[in-house]
């Protein structure tokens, strides 16, 4: 009687431990199928501080547009050109800076993850997300041509958002979701147009500090 408990007990310890060892080694394959094929060291970090950053360029260009005529007050005689000018330099430096700080706090990541920042994944997923990135600035390029100034930031909007729709396989699945909302948030922009520099600051400003915030405590501490 004894004999058979012992027996009945070791083979259930058996089990168990053969059970878990199968989960465990399948969570190890699953871990190894995702870093083959996924970019998982992206910063939530840089999202925030690209939300900050875009909260300010929407700031200075609420400044710069309050007082100019067909904007605002019409105290701001500032040639139109001139405005023009400041208004993408100012979107281009944030945008620089968002990029820079993108690259250095995912680098630093990669390394606390042992991971390399230079990938066949990581080229794909940066090759997915250039393509519209790409296609949507050449397109912004000739709406400044044409003077089609109201429909720059609905635009932005919607090529960023399928910009991150369409690198989002080869990363954090959160990205499309952001993808999503971006280019929801462009298409609304197109309905109320003359509201796009609000539009700008909730997608480039809002979204990516809620996003970013969302990764960092979740995947960085």
């Amino acid at each position: 009687m004894e004999s058979e408990i012992l027996i009945n007990f070791v083979f259930q310890s058996t089990f168990i431990m053969t059970e878990k060892d199968y989960l465990k080694d399948i969570s190890d394959i699953k871990d190894i199928m995702n870093k083959s094929t996924r970019f998982l060291s992206l910063s939530g970090m840089s999202g925030i501080l690209a939300g900050i950053y875009a909260l300010i360029g929407a700031f200075i260009g609420h400044q710069l547009l309050s007082g100019y005529g067909g904007y605002g007050d019409g105290t701001n005689l500032m040639p139109l050109v001139i405005l023009e000018v400041i208004i993408l330099t100012v979107a281009f430096v944030i945008a620089l800076l968002s990029v820079v700080t993108a690259f250095i706090l995912t680098r630093k990541q990669a390394r606390k993850n042992n991971e390399k920042i230079w990938t066949p994944v990581s080229k794909q997923l940066l090759l997915n997300f250039l393509i519209p990135m790409v296609t949507g600035g050449i397109f912004v390029l000739l709406l400044i041509y044409r003077g089609y100034y109201g429909l720059i930031a609905p635009a932005t909007l919607i090529f960023y958002g399928l910009a991150l729709v369409n690198a989002s396989k080869y990363t954090f699945s959160w990205v499309k979701y952001l993808g999503v909302m971006e280019i929801l948030l462009g298409l609304l922009a197109f309905v109320f147009l003359g509201n796009g520099l609000l539009f700008w600051a909730l997608g480039f400003g809002v979204l990516h500090i809620v996003y970013g915030a969302l990764m960092h405590f979740k995947k960085e501490e």
